[in-house]
């Protein structure tokens, strides 16, 4: 786990290295670089794997240059496939390993498609960039879930990437300013949406996708091809019983932890008291035996000890006999923590408080956390799953409360395919007429990469700890896709129903396996979050009023317009050149 950037394309090595500084927080165990006349790469490192070697930039015997962030669990396997010779004991290697193996010195030239066979061969989440300096071409790509982030912007004919927005103030010609069309689409689904960030101009590499980037006659950066390498499809059996099925779908979702109990250092679990992961603590045992790693112990927070996911999360950790560290909030935590909470998350969400000093104590202890990010997407977890009607017209009000100027293309369909958006219709009724349809909606366009996995990255990351998603292992995933829509949502509305009935064989207590899915960030620190978003009423007002195109639509989501507020004043205020101090209240006032 790891932060990277580089510079494609008239490369100034100064500007790569106030990338890496930005985000050094990502990687605390060395910084390192590589140019030549074509490119310039950073790497900001977090040792999980191979402590003491698997350095990058890494250099391969074809002459490639990797930098690369995230685990690629299935390395060991790939090593005794390949005929490579490794310089490394790490995983990352194997990216390079397979280049050399696939890509001949028979092909002068690629194209994207030439990468998509051996990209699939890798099992793990990541972001990463290959320099071919034979080919003089750049290969960028990301794991099929967009687990691990990628973004990118063009200035001056120059491709800067990176694994954070914030790094690319590193270059004085990026002017962060705020796109209204997705802000708008942020405020009215309640996610980002496609490859849009909050930013102009500044875009992801999409989940599941390679880009080949190389440079014209001028040595100004272009796209030259994109390909995909993996799409997320779901395909529904017709039958599916507890009784027959149950005991797979549970042996997947051990797998999944099991290989990401692949460290050599040491690895804890975030235990909210939820269904989700709970069962990651459930299986904790059985996947510690078969990885033959120790048993991961369990980080709770809440606002009090009388909370009920505190209560919930110390039943699961006394029942399956876990080590377990609770902490309480303090008072002042949302006014303490939450410009570090927009700094760090570069998205408006304030109810996610609990991420911050959560993420902080696990460092104290463990280098890699395990959480159950992914399972309501697979499974069919959140509310607005009970009635797509209503959040359909819900969305549709929202958008159309907000300035047609904003909306226009929205509303009309008309929204211009490409880097920002992969749909030209973002309307909710298009992709809302049935479960089936809307799961695969959310799982491909950004319900879970730009809005759950980014925050979990982004706040584990401020802290150096590697978060890992074993729901999201591809086992677990295939197995998944396959449940009919029953059995992720019956008639009775009690979601998840396949996965409770997985979570019924294991130790679990049967009243943890029924839980009801609660909002974390509300449910974690309901008072707190209550009161500081009561004390922020007026500035909040105040931001509504500034927006006066969103006006509508943050008066309605009083703790968005507080969080739009804290994203000007970290992100666009001094044209981002700095990380701007002072506490909610002062940086709002800055704002208004």
């Amino acid at each position: 786990m790891c932060g990277i950037a580089g510079m494609l394309g008239n490369p100034n090595s100064a500007v790569v290295h106030r990338m890496i500084q930005l985000i050094q927080h990502r990687g605390p165990d060395g910084q390192n670089f590589w140019c030549d006349e074509n490119i310039s790469l950073g790497h900001s490192r977090l040792a999980i794997v191979d402590l003491n070697g698997s350095q990058q930039p890494m250099i391969g015997l074809s002459g490639q240059i990797l930098v690369a962030n995230g685990e690629i669990y299935n390395h060991k396997q790939l090593r005794l496939e390949s005929n490579y010779s490794w310089k490394t004991n790490g995983d990352s290697e194997s990216i390079i390993a397979l280049h050399s193996s696939e890509i001949t010195n028979s092909i002068s030239s690629t194209s994207a498609e030439n990468h998509t066979s051996w990209i699939s061969k890798l099992n793990g989440m990541y972001g990463f960039a290959l320099w071919d300096t034979k080919r003089e071409e750049l290969i960028l790509a990301r794991d099929p879930m967009g687990i691990k982030p990628l973004v990118r912007t063009i200035i001056d004919g120059s491709l800067l990437f990176s694994s954070e927005v914030k790094a690319l103030r590193g270059h004085e010609g990026h002017i962060p300013k705020i796109d209204e069309t997705a802000l708008a689409v942020r405020l009215a689904w309640e996610y980002p949406l496609d490859g849009t960030t909050l930013l102009e101009g500044v875009t992801q590499v999409r989940p599941g996708t390679v880009e080949l980037w190389k440079l014209d006659k001028s040595g100004n950066a272009f796209l030259h091809s994109t390909a995909n390498f993996e799409r997320q499809k779901i395909n529904p059996s017709e039958n599916w019983s507890p009784q027959n099925d149950a005991d797979y779908l549970l042996d997947t979702f051990v797998e999944g932890v099991q290989e990401r109990l692949m460290s050599d250092v040491p690895v804890g679990i975030v235990l909210s008291g939820g269904l989700d992961s709970s069962l990651v603590a459930a299986v904790a045992h059985e996947a510690a035996n078969r990885a033959n790693q120790p048993v991961p112990e369990c980080w709770t927070v809440a606002e009090s000890e009388d909370n009920p996911d505190w209560k919930a999360a110390e039943v699961v950790a006394s029942t399956l006999d876990l080590e377990h560290h609770q902490y309480v909030l303090p008072e002042n935590s949302f006014e303490k923590t939450l410009p570090e909470l927009a700094w760090h998350g570069e998205d408006l969400d304030v109810s996610v408080l609990f991420f911050q000093p959560l993420f902080q104590k696990m460092r104290e202890n463990v280098t890699v956390g395990l959480c159950g990010q992914g399972a309501d997407e697979l499974h069919a977890g959140y509310p607005r799953y009970r009635n797509l009607e209503s959040h359909a017209n819900l969305i549709r009000s929202r958008l159309e409360s907000i300035d047609s100027s904003v909306t226009g293309d929205i509303l009309n369909s008309n929204l211009p395919i490409g880097d920002n958006w992969y749909n030209a219709n973002h309307m909710p009724k298009q992709h809302t007429s049935s479960l089936e349809q809307f799961l695969e909606f959310e799982l491909e366009h950004g319900q879970l990469s730009n809005f759950q996995l980014r925050l979990v990255d982004r706040h584990s990351m401020a802290h150096s700890l590697e978060v890992r998603v074993p729901f999201l292992g591809k086992s677990h995933r295939e197995a998944s896709s396959k449940l009919p829509m029953d059995w992720r949502l019956p008639k009775n509305m009690e979601e998840k129903a396949a996965l409770r009935a997985a979570a019924d064989l294991t130790n679990l207590p049967k009243d943890i396996v029924r839980r009801p899915k609660l909002p974390a960030g509300t449910a974690t620190s309901p008072s707190l979050l209550k009161s500081f978003l009561s004390e922020l009423k007026p500035r909040g007002d105040e931001i509504c009023k500034k927006y006066s195109k969103f006006s509508k639509v943050l008066e309605s989501q009083p703790e968005l317009a507080i969080g739009l507020g804290l994203f000007e004043a970290m992100h666009i205020l001094d044209g981002g050149r700095s990380k701007r101090t002072g506490s909610a209240i002062e940086l709002l006032d800055e704002v208004i």
